[in-house]
């Protein structure tokens, strides 16, 4: 943890982050635009998208895309862990001789988590972002355990996802509200939201290449049959639409049962990559 507080720290040591940060908090749980970040900090659009950035890879805030808006919210968990980490040694075990702060801090259950890792962000990647990387999205946003952030994209995102497969993970339980096709370069730039796994369900498209979604990110390729191409019945297509949610489901629930605090990059692009061979089938 002491190296994610150093980032953290380092983040809100600058004037104008700070003072965003702190309108986040102000109006948690809500978001705030972009544009109104800017205003309510007097600094102009560009300098305030870079300063937001500087947040979001540091963990403090995340964002939602909104039509052509940009909207931001503060990360009150990740701002919490890190006021823990930094009141839990206080006063040697004496939170009451350290004012209210520390007592509401060290005495709240929720501080009690595993701090030391961090929830990670994982993007799905599929050519059109209709079904297998949508089935994923929820699947993990579902089963994570709020150890991740499941995110989705395309290199030719569809309209909208496909009717049977948002249908099923309806019928599962799953929430469908926020599933939409998006391209994959919304996640791109200084205000995307950090990735740190980018699993491609299908074949890289033939002479497309991914833009730049960083540096840091662990990849793997999950090739799975594309619900697009299924044939038969009515009844028939659902078999091998279950099929295909087992299928995801299996991979997700071995990435998820991972001992990431005691794996390195290497070693975990290895187990990702096994999980891909390993519980590869096709309906």
């Amino acid at each position: 943890m002491e190296d994610i507080a150093i980032d953290r720290l380092a983040s809100l040591a600058q004037p104008t982050r700070l003072s965003a940060f702190r309108h986040l908090l102000a109006a948690h749980p809500g978001s705030v635009p972009a544009g109104e970040l800017a205003r309510a900090c007097d600094a102009p659009h560009n300098t305030m998208s870079t300063h937001l950035g500087v947040l979001m890879r540091a963990g403090l805030i995340s964002v939602e895309r909104s039509g052509r808006l940009m909207n931001y919210r503060a990360d009150v968990k990740a701002y919490r862990r890190l006021v823990t980490f930094l009141a839990s040694d206080c006063c040697n075990g004496r939170p009451d001789l350290c004012g209210d702060i520390a007592r509401v801090i060290l005495r709240d259950d929720e501080s009690r988590e595993p701090f030391m890792m961090p929830a990670f962000n994982v993007l799905f990647l599929c050519t059109r972002n209709a079904a297998r990387s949508i089935i994923a999205e929820a699947l993990l946003e579902k089963i994570g355990g709020g150890r991740f952030n499941a995110y989705s994209a395309g290199s030719e995102p569809a309209d909208r996802p496909m009717r049977e497969v948002v249908e099923r993970l309806k019928t599962l339980g799953h929430d469908i509200s926020k599933l939409r096709c998006k391209s994959w370069n919304e996640f791109s730039g200084p205000t995307a939201p950090r990735m740190d796994f980018v699993i491609a369900l299908c074949d890289t498209p033939q002479g497309q290449k991914c833009p730049d979604l960083g540096e840091k990110f662990v990849t793997a390729a999950w090739p799975l049959p594309d619900p697009a191409d299924f044939n038969g019945s009515p009844t028939e297509r659902a078999i091998l639409l279950n099929e295909l949610y087992g299928m995801v489901r299996r991979r997700l629930e071995a990435f998820t049962s991972l001992p990431f605090a005691s794996l390195d990059r290497m070693a975990l692009k290895k187990r990702l990559d096994e999980i891909g061979d390993t519980v590869r089938a096709a309906p």
